[in-house]
């Protein structure tokens, strides 16, 4: 997997300040989409070792609240794969900082059960705190939305839509 950018401090994709690493990769390509150059699976450097502990230097504050995963698409399968091992590690580093993980694809009709589910989908989104689902709508777009651009993407509750088996929204 490769990745576009780190951005060590962002106030932007999520609650808090937080980090966060924009990957590379996405079959979506959504009109109007703010990070196009993402799209492309082999853009950016390669993500490995060396980015791991950066992110995890990064994360080390107490006022850093977490990390988000944004695209690119970070729930693409191969994205999956790449991601799972290095999640795993962070979440023992630091189990009290959250993630937020942005998608285009759907939790109910793509990531539980459909295109984007891969053998890594489940335990990956286990790790994860809130999860922004669903395409950039450009037709649907509302700056005045917290965390996301358009107003089909939702804002979910990973911990208790796993542990009551529907979809809570997050209520912010």
């Amino acid at each position: 997997m490769n990745y576009a950018k780190l951005k060590p401090y962002d106030i932007a994709n999520g609650t808090g300040v937080r980090v966060s690493l924009f990957v590379s990769g996405c079959t979506h390509h959504c009109k109007g989409c703010f990070n196009p150059e993402t799209w492309d699976f082999d853009y950016g450097e390669e993500f490995g070792k060396k980015c791991e502990d950066e992110i995890i230097k990064l994360l080390l504050p107490d006022y850093i609240r977490g990390l988000s995963l944004l695209g690119g698409e970070p729930m693409e399968p191969s994205n999956q794969k790449a991601l799972l091992p290095f999640i795993r590690r962070l979440k023992k580093r630091f189990p009290h900082k959250d993630i937020w993980c942005y998608t285009g694809y759907t939790l109910e009709t793509e990531l539980l059960s459909g295109r984007a589910r891969c053998g890594e989908t489940e335990e990956l989104l286990s790790y994860i705190d809130v999860l922004v689902d669903g395409e950039y709508i450009e037709n649907q777009k509302n700056l005045r939305l917290a965390f996301r651009g358009s107003e089909n993407q939702r804002l979910i509750d990973m911990k208790k839509t796993l542990a009551l088996h529907k979809t809570i929204l997050l209520d912010l």
